[in-house]
């Protein structure tokens, strides 16, 4: 997934980050009101995970703004006011959920992955498959039949990302926001080259990795595809 935390104490923002860059998701963190809600409004994050107090533009009107334009991207907010009256307010402005600080942080991951599954019905799938390629989301491997396929994390991220938009044609720019960090500067062809050593993989060109039709295309100056279009 790719998320937004938008927390102006730094060190919170950083434990978040750390933790669910581990938990391997992509991460953007904005320290204001102004530049999460501008980040936000791109459209490219899964879920935001928003503190309620927010220099500049509060948390609540962070959210109640955003809501006019995406009223689907699922908003998690994180805050120390704690009685019914501060979680109702927050959930009238446009919050999905609504965590009192101090939290523990796998209840944090847990909460993301349930608003990402309400969003994405097809995140709530444990299996995911392609013809007789599979990919275990629960326990993040890939198999090519009855074959093992070995991915590093960012390989799992772009092998996810495609397999949950097959048969749609997936440009490199929809993979680097999907993939990488939002400053991410790409240095020469890093998409091409990531994607080729995943196609290597799981079309078994390597010992001990899949092997049978071809499945991950490049449509030339346009992207790609995996599976039929």
């Amino acid at each position: 997934m790719r998320l937004l935390i938008i927390e102006d104490d730094e060190r919170a923002a950083s434990y978040l980050a750390r933790g669910l860059t581990e938990s391997g998701h992509v991460v953007d963190v904005a320290s204001d009101g102004a530049l999460g809600l501008a980040l936000a409004r791109e459209g490219i994050y899964d879920v935001l995970v928003v503190d309620r107090g927010l220099p500049g533009i509060d948390g609540i009107e962070l959210v109640r703004t955003l809501r006019r334009d995406d009223p689907r991207v699922g908003v998690l907010m994180l805050s120390a006011l704690a009685s019914t009256a501060d979680r109702v307010e927050g959930m009238q402005a446009g919050c999905d959920d609504y965590l009192v600080k101090p939290y523990a942080f796998a209840e944090v991951l847990a909460r993301i992955e349930a608003l990402a599954r309400r969003s994405d019905p097809s995140r709530g799938a444990q299996q995911l498959q392609v013809g007789d390629l599979r990919l275990d989301v629960l326990a993040r491997q890939a198999r090519r039949g009855d074959v093992l396929i070995p991915l590093q994390p960012r390989e799992y991220l772009l092998l996810e990302y495609l397999m949950r938009h097959a048969g749609q044609v997936v440009t490199r720019g929809m993979l680097l926001e999907a993939v990488w960090d939002y400053d991410f500067d790409p240095q020469g062809a890093v998409v091409d080259m990531h994607v080729h050593r995943l196609r290597r993989k799981i079309e078994g060109e390597g010992e001990g990795e899949g092997e049978g039709e071809v499945l991950l295309r490049t449509l030339p100056g346009v992207g790609y595809v995996l599976g039929a279009l």
